[in-house]
């Protein structure tokens, strides 16, 4: 038996809409400290790790450990009914997992459960970064709607004294540049210039998390994956892993 309230909805509204931008279906584990989910999108490109803490909830009854099997879209098109001022009630009971929104009124929802083979997917925490950067989310979501004009990739590059996105295209190009210091850039931990390129199409849908959080925490080494972090101190952690863009000889 499970059994877990939640009265701000965002906290799990807005991750599980930017993971549905992703991963058609995933495993989420449900433990006594927090429920989980890591999961790779089909083609391998990109990866997330989503953790919704114990502590985010109002109240958090579990009697053992177990793993659910959840289509993302069902659960979604579920979750998106709450409104701002609901609270959300999740059930597992007899395999049957419910959702119960309510304020005024209680709505319930049964999502059906489906098999799901756990893929393998590659650690999150075996990669090793030689940049971090932090800075304000709409920094970077701005920066890639500049990039999409001219390009279909986007180059990220940090020095000791700066982080500069950059696109390229054909004719055209754009870069938003930002030194160490500016109040936009929270943190900046780079000991060698360094570059690696993505693709936009990813960074788009991942960009969306950016309503979650105050900051996000981008970290790369050269032409390495990416891992862009969005976090509500003891509440909720979303985390991409994004593979570069390698340029073609």
């Amino acid at each position: 038996m499970f059994k877990a309230t939640l009265s701000d909805p965002d906290l799990l509204v807005i991750p599980i809409s930017t993971i549905a931008e992703l991963i058609d279906e995933g495993v989420f584990n449900i433990s006594k400290d927090k429920i989980s989910l890591i999961a790779a999108d089909r083609a391998m490109v990109a990866a997330v790790d989503f953790n919704i803490l114990a502590t985010a909830f109002d109240s958090y009854e579990l009697e053992k450990e177990t793993s659910i099997g959840l289509n993302i879209s069902n659960l979604l098109s579920v979750l998106k009914r709450a409104r701002s001022k609901d609270k959300i009630t999740l059930s597992l009971k007899d395999s049957k997992f419910e959702i119960f929104l309510h304020n005024s009124t209680k709505r319930r929802f049964v999502v059906p459960l489906i098999e799901i083979s756990q893929e393998e997917v590659p650690s999150i925490e075996q990669l090793q970064f030689t940049v971090k950067v932090e800075l304000k989310p709409e920094i970077l979501r701005e920066s890639i709607k500049d990039a999409e004009i001219v390009s279909d990739a986007i180059t990220f590059e940090a020095s000791p004294k700066s982080f500069i996105m950059r696109a390229e295209g054909d004719i055209s190009q754009t870069e938003s540049i930002l030194e160490k210091g500016n109040e936009d850039l929270l943190e900046l931990d780079a000991k060698e210039t360094v570059k690696a390129r993505y693709p936009i199409d990813y960074l788009k849908k991942m960009i969306k998390a950016a309503r979650l959080a105050d900051s996000v925490i981008i970290e790369f080494a050269q032409e390495y994956p990416m891992k862009l972090s969005f976090k509500v101190m003891d509440k909720v952690s979303l985390v991409f892993v994004l593979a570069p863009r390698v340029l073609e000889e």
